[in-house]
């Protein structure tokens, strides 16, 4: 899908207030979280380089967040590639 922001995906499909937008450039995919409960997230939080993502999920030892299900390299390479 692709609104002002940009091109995004919904990285919890049962919650639509929720994006996840994706990006192109220097090599790599970028992330960057949009909430429509929170909207000093957008600003607070820049574009993430999926090298950053992947370091995280290393590091990753909890439950209820899994950085490589919400920051998802296949559905964001799938929504650039439409360019939908």
């Amino acid at each position: 899908m692709k609104d002002e922001r940009g091109l995004y995906y919904y990285p919890s499909p049962g919650n639509p207030r929720v994006r996840m937008y994706v990006r192109e450039g220097e090599g790599t995919i970028w992330f960057r979280l949009w909430s429509a409960d929170d909207p000093e997230l957008w600003r607070q939080h820049d574009w993430v380089p999926y090298g950053a993502i992947l370091k995280a999920a290393e590091m990753y030892t909890g439950r209820a967040f899994d950085p490589r299900r919400a920051y998802d390299i296949e559905v964001a390479r799938a929504l650039l590639d439409a360019g939908e």
